[in-house]
């Protein structure tokens, strides 16, 4: 679970690679789906994408899967 550091002013979560919590670069990114050019505008979805400032090791998550 992702909280908010006060000293660091940024998103520390747990990181599967380090394990341990660290701090992470978190963002919303429309990614694209599918290789087919001809339908690749109808296949982006938006992903939480998650950079431990650490180690680099990064995790994109579809936010459209409920």
């Amino acid at each position: 679970m992702a909280s908010k550091n006060i000293q660091s002013d940024g998103i520390v979560e747990q990181c599967s690679e380090c394990g341990r919590e660290r701090p992470h670069e978190v963002s919303i990114d429309i990614l694209t789906e599918s290789n087919d050019e001809q339908n690749a505008e109808f296949s982006r979805e938006p992903y939480r994408v998650s950079e431990c400032k650490a180690c680099g090791t990064t995790t994109k998550t579809r936010m459209n899967n409920a």
